[in-house]
């Protein structure tokens, strides 16, 4: 620069000097110098600037990067920072907004461990050997080619082959699997029938495929839904008795280093979010695209990429969760195809669906919330007449007015054997009380009274709100566990139960944002509740010998409602690890999967998972809306209740939030819970909140007042799995136990109360009464296992049993099993309506159930579960359930509920019968069961 410019001066003025006298060019040079000094002065000045400038940058880009490595979250396992997430070799980090890079990558099928457990199964039921019983093959590299056994059905194989340290089980692995059924099939041609390890009888006639169940892809432990899985069935090709199986093992493709996301979406409908955290911005816009991509073209929402259609309770707490702001008009059109005759569809399940599942209900709180957004009140008016209906039905079939809660299924843990002991079939699930769909219930009711109150049905309202609190204080005297400062589980058992004490992470969570608990409660429940590294799992402890889905496994939707659980209760250190858990997953693996492990984080090897998943992407979005935000919509509009760890502080805007007729840019800034001031357009305004006819576009700032939250705790445990439960038998006049491994000492339960502990394993019990014996097993750190099956002492003058067929046209059906001479049909055309003459001998406290067999569809799905009233001398006692025992599977035979009543001594006439549309199941055409006989059990 200096050069060009003394040889430009040089060139332009050097000619001029030689003309003009001495005189004026001294005075011009003079002249131009003091400008080439002065030209120089500024060059330097500039250069400063530069300096000044780049040292300015450094800094500054300094401050961002150290600003990135501030730590949000650290834990022994991972760590979570403003713009990626650590875990041990992996990160994911936010290039922008719109970016993620992740090189995450599952571990779990390069390290599988050469040993292949399995067993067998006759009709996709776990009928081959007892819990915590399998048989094993280690299959070592050298053997990858193929290895194969031969095993006998009921008798554990175990392969004694040393495994060497370090090694695992090759790819592409093959075996061949031999079985010998032949002692299964003389059974059948000697008495009709083979009687397995714990006295079931399979009957020949229901005999219908054999299947292979075990611990690697793509063998599964899903007994229940073998049936889909017609790989997994063996054949036996020469008709020897032999059935044979090849399976190709560990055939995943190994981990790529790196993968991203970026956004290809078009979510500028939603409104925009942004904050000084990078990650959580780029989360916040995967979760947007995730959800256009979950919009069919009827305008319904699927429920993830490997999950088509709507599902009840999936569309439900998604919409509670975010849905109901970001897409009113397609949450709507996703609850209405759940309704059939002007009531709630509980989705197919368990023992063929309702009334084993019973939360078909959170659909009347999803509803709820959309009014609330929209102010909608048409969709007011058609949602109250469905729940209305709903609820009804409900009082009739689930309530047990005993002891005042609701029957069924804990809500969305619908797999019976990933949550429950393993002897419970879905007629004791009915039986059963959950806290998760007890809350849901209680919430659902008081939805219904604020919905009257709304649409001026007094009478409604105060019937419903007389109910809810009812509920509500029935949960309390139930569920609530004093030393632990939590809720149970769900109360299970016979005619007398006991609570589970183990925790349900959704009805913890929900027990909170509904008021189920109070407000010293609620602290307790968050402080209390135990989380595992990666989260809170679904239940804890976890159950030994499940596999990954429910059992041991955490969920992103449910760590949403506990995010938002802990901040509504002001645990800072709570609602931190929370958020930390729902972005861990999410960015690792790019993604908003269904769930992921509760041992190791990871998403491979759970029974099922699905990217894209519909309550796992709303989670993530409302904790945008419902914490930093703190948005609670009622009928009038909004309110606001932020909560912002201090961590997290910082400004964040919301920008064409859509609320009704009107257009809200939202900026909050600061962190705490408390807010200094809220104006809009400037304007200050008395509280936080907006009206909800507002209408137009209008800027929104909130600034709060840093005030210092309490930090709050968290119990963090490590991930436990409980011991088995033992299995009881009846040996001279003493109850009988296998030991069981790693227990302690036993736990006797006697009518659902615990009457002694010991350390071996038998009891004196007494043989002339009715009694239930239950045993838990304890293990050296106090864990409890599962209560065992119900064992029933009952003095035969106690029992009464009354054919059917004495008083009703048998069936036709060649079947076995059944008692007495024959059986009988109830269907919707068939028997619709039966009566009874009963004598009873003493009056007492009696339990009354029916002998039956449902073949309309399997244990674990559809929705063929049949249902009647019961009544007597024209007494409503209740409702009788009669679930799916498996596809077509006749002569499989078991008892119904029991409906618990005092009866007079005398003459009396019972009657069974169809009441519709109360009575009505899912499915709504096929309502039919075989009935064999009635038991009547005096228990008092």
């Amino acid at each position: 620069m200096k050069r060009l410019f003394v040889n430009d001066f040089c060139v332009r003025f050097a000619p001029r000097f030689q003309i003009l006298s001495s005189k004026v060019f001294l005075f011009f040079l003079v002249h131009r110098f003091f400008c080439v000094i002065q030209l120089y002065m500024s060059l330097i000045k500039r250069s400063c600037y530069l300096a000044i400038y780049v040292f300015m940058s450094i800094i500054l880009t300094s401050c961002v990067d150290n600003y990135n490595k501030k730590e949000i979250y650290q834990s022994d396992l991972f760590t979570v920072l403003p713009d990626r997430i650590l875990q041990g070799e992996y990160e994911a980090k936010a290039l922008s907004n719109i970016e993620i890079i992740s090189n995450y990558g599952s571990e779990v099928n390069s390290k599988l461990s050469p040993r292949i457990n399995f067993k067998f199964s006759i009709n996709g039921k776990d009928n081959e050997l007892p819990s915590g019983s399998h048989h094993s093959l280690v299959v070592l590299p050298n053997d990858a080619e193929g290895k194969s056994t031969t095993v006998k059905f009921g008798r554990p194989y175990q392969d004694e082959t040393g495994i060497p340290e370090g090694m695992f089980l090759a790819k592409n692995t093959k075996i061949h699997i031999k079985l010998d059924l032949r002692s299964v099939l003389d059974a059948f041609d000697k008495g009709g029938y083979y009687t397995n390890f714990n006295g079931l009888k399979i009957y020949k006639e229901d005999f219908d495929k054999v299947y292979i169940a075990g611990n690697v892809e793509p063998l599964v432990w899903d007994f229940d839904n073998l049936v889909n899985h017609p790989e997994l069935e063996m054949k036996d090709p020469d008709g020897d008795g032999i059935y044979e199986i090849t399976l190709n093992l560990n055939t995943r493709e190994p981990k790529t280093d790196q993968n991203t996301w970026k956004l290809s979406e078009d979510v500028s409908k939603y409104p925009s979010y942004k904050s000084p955290y990078l990650m959580m911005d780029a989360l916040y816009n995967l979760s947007l695209e995730e959800l256009v991509k979950n919009v069919e073209t009827d305008s319904t929402f699927r429920t993830g990429k490997e999950w088509d259609g709507v599902w009840t309770r999936d569309v439900s707490y998604s919409t509670i969760l975010s849905l109901a702001i970001l897409e009113p008009d397609v949450a709507k059109n996703s609850l209405l195809k759940k309704v059939k005759n002007q009531r709630i569809i509980q989705d197919t399940g368990t023992g063929g669906a309702y009334p084993i599942s019973t939360d078909r209900v959170v659909w009347a709180i999803a509803a709820w919330e959309i009014y609330k957004v929209t102010g909608d009140e048409s969709w007011l008016k058609e949602a109250y007449t469905i729940i209305k209906n709903t609820l009804e039905d409900d009082q009739l079939n689930i309530v047990d007015p005993l002891v005042g809660l609701m029957k069924g299924e804990s809500s969305f843990l619908d797999w019976r054997q990933q949550t429950y002991p393993k002897w419970m079939q879905p007629i004791d699930i009915y039986e059963s009380f959950a806290l998760s769909t007890n809350v849901v219930h209680y919430q659902a009711q008081r939805v219904l009274a604020a919905m009257a109150q709304q649409l001026q049905d007094k009478q409604t309202a105060e019937q419903y709100t007389s109910f809810a609190d009812s509920l509500k204080k029935n949960i309390n005297k139930h569920f609530w566990l004093e030393k632990s400062g939590y809720y149970g589980q769900y109360i299970y058992g016979g005619v007398y139960k006991t609570l589970s004490e183990r925790s349900d992470a959704l009805g913890e969570a929900l027990s909170v944002l509904f008021d189920v608990a109070d407000e010293e409660q609620q602290a307790n429940i968050i402080t209390r509740t135990p989380v595992v590294n990666y989260g809170i799992s679904c239940v804890y402890p976890q159950t030994t010998f499940i596999p990954a889905y429910h059992n041991n496994a955490i969920w992103p939707f449910v760590q949403s409602y506990w995010t938002m659980a802990s901040a509504k209760v002001a645990n800072e250190k709570a609602t931190v690890a929370s958020l930390a858990a729902l972005m861990r997953p999410a960015a690792l693996f790019l993604t908003n999967k269904e769930n992921f492990r509760a041992d190791n984080g990871d998403y491979a090897r759970t029974q099922v998972n699905s990217d894209e998943m519909l309550w796992s992407l709303s989670g993530n979005l409302a904790v945008i809306y419902k914490v930093f935000f703190g948005m609670q919509f009622d009928t009038e509009g909004i309110h606001f209740k932020p909560h912002v760890p201090k961590v997290l502080r910082g400004e964040r805007k919301l920008e064409n939030f859509k609320y009704r007729n009107a257009l809200l840019d939202i900026t909050i800034s600061g962190h705490g819970n408390a807010i200094t001031s809220i104006s809009v357009d400037g304007n200050e305004q008395e509280e936080a909140y907006i009206p909800g006819n507002i209408e137009g576009k209008h800027q929104v700032l909130i600034v709060l007042s840093d005030n210092q939250l309490p930090e709050g705790n968290v119990n963090l445990v490590p991930n436990s799995f409980a011991i088995d439960m033992p299995a009881l038998r009846y040996e001279n006049g003493k109850l009988k136990w296998r030991i069981v491994e790693g227990a302690k000492n036993y736990k006797v339960l006697k009518n659902g109360a615990a009457t002694t502990l010991v350390e071996n394993f038998e009891v004196d019990i007494l043989q002339n009464e009715f009694a239930e014996y239950q045993v838990i097993a304890i293990d050296s750190s106090g864990t409890e296992s599962f209560a065992s099956r119900p064992y029933t002492i009952l003095s035969p003058g106690l029992q009464q049993l009354i054919e059917l067929e004495d008083f009703v046209k048998p069936s036709t059906k060649k079947l076995s099993g059944y008692s007495g001479k024959g059986f009988v049909e109830t269907s919707v055309s068939v028997n619709d309506s039966i009566v009874i003459p009963v004598n009873i001998q003493d009056e007492g406290l009696y339990a009354i159930d029916f002998r039956y067999a449902n073949g309309n569809g399997p244990v674990n799905t559809e929705n063929k579960c049949a249902i009647r009233s019961l009544e007597w001398n024209d007494r409503l006692l209740g409702s009788v359930v009669f679930p799916q025992r498996g596809k077509d599977e006749w002569s499989d035979w078991g008892y119904t509920n029991k409906i618990i009543t005092t009866l007079e001594k005398g003459e009396h006439q019972i009657k069974l019968l169809l009441r519709r549309p109360v009575n009505d199941n899912m499915n709504g055409t096929v309502n039919q069961a075989l009935l064999d006989h009635i038991r009547i059990l005096k228990i008092k």
